[in-house]
């Protein structure tokens, strides 16, 4: 059973939370906490795969607490709960699993239970899998749980990557190489240095200058070039 804590200063939502989370799931809540501090201190004794937390909180708010989370070796998953949707970003650099806006939808945090749950059981039976099934991407300070297999392409923008879906542009804050390492290697191929394409997604390969290629795929009209370092490895990956 997965066992969560949750850090939030307002009684009534405390209750809420707790709530939904035991009615909707088999997930135990083993704590909850009003200070961050104090949630802190617990954590370096006990063992939770979850951590439900507000932003605005004493002591440690909820931001610097989940940074000092991310720093642990074995990292719960870290869902926030805010009425504060400027923090998005940074909330989706430290890896959070979800970012829930406040007042709490029960319909929402049923998806974000199940999704939990699935995860979870994913990580049991095929652990070194689970990191490439899925990625967040952000978009307008909101966080999407995107399948690899929804992405398209990505293209590299200095410290950020740019990252393309049938439903439009996405960020995600890793550099190019760092998002190649998170996606499975039999699926994306890296054209270019600051390109790489889901195989899956080509329509086209069109013949390009001085031996290169330039590729087209499905449902969107980007072209994403194929550098002449990386034309023997294409070949042979599309066997051409």
């Amino acid at each position: 059973m997965l066992k969560a804590l949750i850090v939030e200063d307002e009684y009534l939502a405390r209750e809420e939370l707790t709530y939904l989370i035991e009615r909707h799931s088999n997930i135990q809540v083993i704590a909850t906490f009003e200070d961050g501090l104090e949630a802190f201190k617990y954590l370096q004794t006990h063992k939770v795969d979850i951590a439900f937390l507000d932003i605005n909180v004493p002591s440690i708010d909820g931001m610097l607490l989940a940074r000092n989370i991310h720093q642990f070796s074995e990292k719960p998953h870290i869902v926030f709960t805010t009425a504060y949707k400027e923090f998005a970003v940074d909330a989706f650099e430290l890896e959070a699993f979800d970012y829930i806006l406040k007042p709490l939808n029960e319909n929402r945090i049923i998806g974000l239970l199940a999704k939990l749950e699935a995860t979870h059981q994913c990580q049991v039976t095929s652990p070194e899998k689970i990191r490439a099934k899925t990625i967040n991407l952000v978009k307008d300070n909101r966080i999407f749980v995107t399948a690899v297999d929804d992405i398209y392409y990505a293209v590299a923008n200095e410290k950020v990557t740019n990252v393309f879906t049938k439903e439009g542009a996405f960020i995600v804050p890793f550099t190019m190489s760092e998002l190649i390492n998170r996606l499975p290697e039999n699926s994306f191929f890296r054209t270019h240095r600051s390109y790489c394409v889901n195989i899956e997604k080509i329509q086209e390969i069109i013949p390009w200058l001085n031996c290169t290629y330039q590729l087209k795929v499905h449902d969107i009209g980007s072209e994403i070039p194929v550098s002449r370092s990386n034309i023997k490895a294409f070949r042979e990956l599309m066997k051409l």
